[in-house]
């Protein structure tokens, strides 16, 4: 029996999930966003600018879609310098006509936006604790008000596994995020994923962009085009993509991609581009590892033995040429071996 972990039906979108405008402290308008991240191959760009919850529905056509977000941060002590801790997440609206925000705090981004933030009459701003409880219930809050929650870069945010293996309430974290890789920081957080997977939280990876374009477009520091996610959808359409990162249709990357990826007869089958090697990850010590037969060569398929025995879950890592990598989320054995049994 076949069971596709990356669906059969439907087509790859490539999506920035991380995005800041003139909203709130970005340099290019959500217009320009849309053409320069269209020409680039983007499908879909989820805004999400700083603490202020803004549709952008009219940039939609046949070729782009836009969702709907903000970004929250909760920082120790109450304000953010560089020297402390910090918790930030996004929150992408599943729904399309959604409007309100109902979590948020005294910010000049909300100021800066009044004529078209619709805050919610019947809640109070909400006063920032930095500490596990709190943070998990706005989470929580966020996920029962219909919205994707993304927990982003803990190595930027210089959180330690004492803060991030405590919170619960996201969907999915940032694997890699190019605004802190191209201001030096080592933010490719496989090694955390694991974490976060080992301690009972079975949640999935992006990878995006947290764009401000600070830096011109062909300038080494851009922090535009750099990460993204692709996303299986059958068509184009606000809630089939929402539907889709609910339920895990997608992958992370850095450039190469993910064609196919099934489960069959104990075996896992991955065909991706051209590659230099494709890792079969379990968090265990031992990992498996398939490369091409000579240095210098590549490849674009390989298949990996799976059994309980052995994995709790397992997750896949694509290297190319260039040392960029794609990674899956994880998919749990027991689940999959459940499923040919039926």
């Amino acid at each position: 029996m076949r069971i596709d972990l990356l669906p059969a039906e439907g087509q790859f979108y490539k999506a920035n999930l991380h995005c800041h405008s003139t909203v709130s402290d970005g340099r290019w308008t959500v217009e320009e966003i849309k053409e320069r991240y269209k020409a680039n191959g983007y499908s879909i760009v989820a805004y999400t600018d700083h603490h202020v919850f803004v549709t952008h529905n009219d940039l939609a056509d046949e070729e782009f879609l836009p969702l709907n977000g903000y970004e929250i941060d909760v920082p120790e002590e109450g304000t953010w310098d560089e020297h402390k801790k910090t918790c930030h997440f996004c929150m992408i609206a599943l729904d399309r006509d959604r409007t309100v925000q109902r979590i948020y705090h005294d910010s000049v981004f909300i100021d800066q936006n009044r004529d078209r933030v619709e805050l919610d009459p019947e809640r109070e701003p909400i006063c920032r604790r930095y500490d596990a409880d709190f943070i998990n219930g706005l989470m929580e809050d966020g996920r029962n008000d219909r919205f994707f929650v993304t927990y982003n870069h803990p190595i930027w945010s210089l959180e330690s596994t004492g803060e991030y293996l405590n919170y619960r309430g996201m969907h999915a974290m940032e694997i890699v995020n190019t605004g802190s890789v191209v201001t030096g920081h080592e933010e490719h957080a496989g090694v955390l994923y694991d974490n976060i997977l080992h301690h009972g939280n079975p949640i999935y990876c992006i990878a995006a962009d947290d764009n401000h374009d600070v830096y011109p477009m062909g300038h080494p520091m851009c922090d535009s085009f750099g990460a993204f996610t692709v996303i299986k959808a059958k068509k184009l359409e606000y809630g089939t993509v929402t539907q889709a990162l609910l339920d895990g249709h997608f992958y992370a990357s850095e450039g190469p991609e993910i064609r196919e990826l099934y489960y069959e007869d104990g075996r896992v089958y991955i065909k991706t581009s051209e590659a230099v090697r494709i890792i079969m990850a379990s968090g265990e010590r031992y990992n498996r590892m398939k490369t091409p037969e000579k240095k210098g060569e590549t490849f674009t398929e390989a298949s990996f033995t799976m059994n309980k025995k052995e994995h709790d879950y397992i997750r896949f890592i694509v290297r190319d040429k260039e040392g960029r990598e794609a990674y899956t989320n994880a998919y749990y054995v027991k689940d999959l071996l459940e499923k040919t049994s039926v």
